[in-house]
């Protein structure tokens, strides 16, 4: 589990921001983002089951069953709500979560901005936001890039 907490502690300053990154699934992805959006939030980045450090999961499991895995680290960490910010493939594992958890999830951000994605994101009732976070990926992660995107990221989640 990858996280960012805030200087005085921030459990119960503002819905916590959950993190699906796509395919390897490692939180990692989202490091960078990490303390820009942890400033005000705590935010968590873990990593999908079968992905980086965590155990290996049936190859037969579906978005919904990372889904319903992550419900049950949302229920284990006392969470009452979440916002959720996905990529690539962690966009099917976060529609999933919204559809089972519709009152828990708040606002939903995806990437990448694809025709796709836009798609997916007028077929939630939460609001959503559609953002490209792959220019910074493909850069090696570029300090100013994910400051900008952090920026729009804090507007949409109401922290800035």
């Amino acid at each position: 589990m990858h996280y960012a907490i805030p200087a005085g502690g921030g459990f119960e300053e503002a819905t916590a921001l959950l993190c699906i990154a796509g395919a390897p699934g490692s939180g990692r992805f989202f490091r960078p983002l990490l303390t820009p959006l942890g400033r005000d939030r705590c935010v968590y980045a873990p990593d999908l089951p079968g992905c980086g450090e965590s155990d290996p999961v049936p190859s037969h499991a579906t978005s919904a069953d990372l889904a319903a895995g992550l419900g049950d680290l949302i229920d284990a960490m006392l969470l009452r709500q979440v916002d959720i910010l996905a990529h690539e493939s962690g966009v099917a594992v976060a529609l999933a979560l919204a559809q089972q958890r519709p009152t828990q999830v708040g606002r939903v951000v995806l990437s990448p901005d694809m025709e796709s994605v836009r798609s997916e994101a007028r077929v939630l009732r939460h609001p959503s936001l559609v953002i490209d976070l792959r220019p910074a990926d493909a850069s090696g992660h570029d300090g100013p890039e994910f400051e900008r995107q952090a920026m729009q990221l804090r507007n949409f989640l109401g922290l800035a």
